[in-house]
């Protein structure tokens, strides 16, 4: 089977569905023997779509793990300069203003379009929603008469990225869409996609790199201590509650002063906002807060060993591969009772969900996981039983390898009728 994937970004850029598109993209060349191509674009990031002074990776062809990358410039001025009049359309809720908005969020990528066209390839499979490159993925498949499958990744409740009927139209015109749980699913077919075509799947992780992972280890490496840890370790951006979390931390430690606040991520402009916050906190609670900035992915496994519990309050999130992460080291996660989250974790059985953006309760939760832990250590178990059951690789790839060749069937059977 030729796939050729088109994402937005790819190693060694940061994110649960570039983390995504590699891994299957690896196991589907390792395990069945698949030749794999991956147009993305040269960003670290999406701030890079809108952003021209950021940082680029190199334009061109590499082999990654088997698999032929071919990345793109992106013509980031013009999402720029979009961006004010996006803005002013979608506050006055102009009827044309999902378009200047997706050219906002761009990336416009010349000749990617061309390039699609002229890649030979059984199917084409584009993530994620709500970027441009997933239209010209879909119009491209369509001109050459080969399957488009969507992997949309959608965040129903962020207003501004997905209340687009662009996406939902795409995702109707799409031969095959992946959702990454079953809200997401439900979701696109109460906006009339066509449930045959959808196939709900998820993410997954590698149990074999959190294997012999010594907590005592992380800690000392951190710097961390033997007191508890909280630990925030994801994407730092505005809507992952990050600034939730620190609001709670106070409330924390006036009963557990003890307890240290790790928070990991790539460095971003949000990153700026939470450093002001962190500053204003008295001095002795100033002295238990970690950074720890733009780490790699072999570090993933020990900043997850070092803490304690997994806080991840995030308002928008298509899954959370994090809590898989913090699952297979065995940890208690927190996550918020918004969007697809509860259909990822269960309460009181493998973590706690709370309301997004309410620090008291996430306080709440905090404390009465580091007062419990052996009731902790339990639902850290629970997690780690059902990722090695459900979310591993190797069983997520293959579920997409056996869409693709449905889809594919069912391509050769309407042209034969």
């Amino acid at each position: 089977m030729k796939v050729l994937f088109v994402t937005q970004g790819y190693f060694p850029t940061i994110g649960g569905v570039e983390w995504l598109i590699q891994r299957v993209s690896e196991e589907l060349v390792g395990q069945f023997g698949d030749e794999v191509t991956v147009f993305t674009t040269n960003c670290y990031n999406g701030e890079g779509f809108f952003n021209p002074r950021i940082p680029r990776l190199p334009v061109g062809w590499q082999e990654i793990n088997g698999v032929r990358v071919r990345r793109f410039p992106v013509l980031s001025r013009v999402s720029q300069l979009s961006r004010f009049p996006q803005a002013l359309a979608y506050r006055l809720n102009l009827p044309w203003n999902q378009y200047l908005r997706s050219v906002a969020s761009g990336p416009i990528v010349p000749g990617l379009a061309a390039a699609i066209r002229q890649q030979p390839a059984d199917l084409v499979v584009a993530a994620s929603f709500p970027l441009l490159h997933m239209y010209t993925a879909l119009r491209a498949a369509q001109r050459r008469r080969i399957p488009c499958v969507l992997v949309g990744g959608l965040h129903p409740l962020d207003d501004w990225g997905f209340n687009r009927e662009m996406i939902y139209r795409a995702i109707r015109a799409a031969d095959g869409y992946i959702a990454l749980t079953d809200y997401e699913r439900d979701y696109v077919i109460e906006r009339d996609a066509i449930p045959e075509r959808i196939v709900t799947i998820g993410l997954g992780v590698d149990p074999e790199r959190f294997q012999n992972v010594s907590t005592a280890a992380a800690r000392n490496q951190l710097g961390l201590g033997e007191a508890p840890v909280v630990g925030f370790i994801g994407q730092l951006g505005g809507h992952k509650g990050v600034d939730t979390l620190i609001r709670a931390m106070p409330l924390v430690w006036q009963s557990r002063p003890e307890t240290n606040f790790l928070i990991a991520g790539a460095r971003t402009l949000f990153a700026e906002r939470m450093e002001r916050m962190i500053s204003q906190l008295p001095e002795p609670d100033r002295t238990k807060v970690k950074l720890h900035y733009n780490f790699s992915e072999e570090e993933k496994p020990s900043l997850f060993a070092a803490i304690d519990v997994f806080a991840y309050p995030s308002g928008y999130e298509s899954f959370g591969i994090s809590f898989l992460e913090a699952w297979m080291v065995e940890k208690p996660v927190i996550g918020c009772r918004r969007g697809a989250i509860p259909w990822v974790v269960n309460p009181g059985r493998d973590g706690l969900l709370v309301k997004y953006q309410n620090h008291e309760m996430l306080a709440e939760a905090l404390l009465l996981l580091l007062s419990n832990p052996r009731w902790s250590r339990q639902l850290g178990q629970a997690g780690k039983q059902k990722v090695l059951a459900q979310h591993t690789w190797p069983l997520v790839a293959s579920r997409f390898r056996d869409f693709f060749t449905s889809v594919l069937e069912k391509q050769t059977i309407s042209v034969i009728a």
